[in-house]
């Protein structure tokens, strides 16, 4: 019922915001894939809460445990169950906003739904939920990296009206990592942190893109008509909180192109065919063409801010919201491991349905 992704390789998250506990269970992961706690730790601490001064300083070091489904450092091809513990959840703080609703907030939309929700904290619509993204996404990369030498990188392409200047083809996770904001252009990266601490000064809040190039993706992943590479992926980067738009390869800028400026020409290289330029970013009929995948995923300014607020509450009366607490005043710098996560797990996902209908 909307908390399960994937066919073959196929996740179910689970938990709240500030509940005991949120993770997720990964099933279809192949057997003897080496596998560690550590491995998945390492993609969680860039995620976490509180991990520099421009995100959210709840305290969370997101420790995160495995409890099935691995066996002498290695996968048995059974469920893998992933468990991490809320430890500084504050649900208290939520019980001034319980009869209201908050601007650009899921809270009416929830009620709409269900006739209930959880207010503290936003239950199931916090990014929170991310987590189990995150955890079940290291093991696709990891299957991904040893199996097909796929490299997935994301990184801040930009905030507010910042644009950084980054070449896809050569980008490094070193580099993105080099600075708080997860941007690998160092001067526009200060720009945009102080931008960033502009805004939570003022007691407002930064929108932007991150952009993800897949780099040795295997050509023939996707599966015409409905389940073709580019429309799971949208699905998937779509499906993140605060996201609001995707794009691929040209994007909504090819449109003012013509079609002998699009056009990708093939060309061999190598003894393999490529195209001399990668409008189609990747992927061409719903499927990979063995190119580099390059997407844009567009968030929205966080939508808790400090700044009064027009609302109503749940009775319909007419209200003030001045919102308190701890959020990240942008997005951002936190989305990318959760972009890089659903990239991973759309391809570990495609690459399994090849294998097993094509045999390669």
């Amino acid at each position: 019922m909307g908390n399960t992704f994937g066919h073959l390789f196929r996740i179910t998250t689970w938990g709240e915001s500030h509940g005991g506990a949120v993770g997720v269970v990964v099933d279809g992961c192949p057997p003897r894939l080496a596998l560690a706690e550590a491995d998945i730790q390492a993609e969680l601490d860039r995620r976490r809460p509180g991990q520099s001064r421009i995100t959210t300083q709840r305290q969370e070091e997101d420790v995160c445990h495995i409890l099935s489904g691995v066996f002498a450092g290695q996968t048995l091809g059974t469920p893998i169950s992933i468990l991490v513990w809320n430890t500084d959840a504050k649900p208290q703080h939520y019980a001034p906003f319980q009869h209201l609703y908050r601007p650009s907030h899921a809270d009416y939309a929830y009620d709409a739904k269900y006739g209930i929700r959880n207010w503290q904290g936003g239950g199931r619509a916090s990014a929170r939920e991310t987590i189990g993204r995150v955890a079940a996404g290291a093991i696709a990369k990891k299957l991904l990296r040893e199996q097909c030498g796929t490299e997935i990188v994301a990184y801040v392409k930009q905030i507010h009206k910042i644009y950084a200047d980054v070449d896809p083809t050569t980008v490094t996770q070193e580099q993105v990592e080099a600075n708080i904001v997860r941007c690998p252009d160092p001067a526009c990266a200060e720009e945009m942190i102080g931008h960033i601490e502009w805004a939570r000064r003022q007691g407002d809040s930064l929108g932007g893109v991150v952009e993800v190039v897949a780099r040795q993706a295997p050509a023939g992943l996707g599966v015409p008509v409905f389940d073709k590479l580019e429309a799971d992926l949208a699905k998937a980067l779509m499906s993140l909180p605060a996201s609001k738009g995707f794009e691929i390869g040209s994007g909504f800028a090819g449109t003012a192109l013509t079609g002998s400026e699009h056009n990708d020409p093939y060309e061999m290289r190598h003894g393999q065919v490529h195209t001399r330029t990668n409008n189609s970013g990747g992927i061409q009929g719903g499927i990979s063409i063995g190119e580099p995948l390059l997407m844009r995923v567009a968030f929205k300014p966080t939508a808790t801010i400090a700044q009064a607020q027009e609302t109503v509450t749940d009775q319909g009366e007419a209200a003030i919201l001045e919102a308190k607490g701890r959020h990240d005043p942008c997005v951002l710098p936190r989305a990318v491991p959760m972009v890089e996560a659903m990239v991973a797990l759309v391809l570990a996902d495609h690459y399994l349905r090849q294998r097993g209908q094509c045999g390669t």
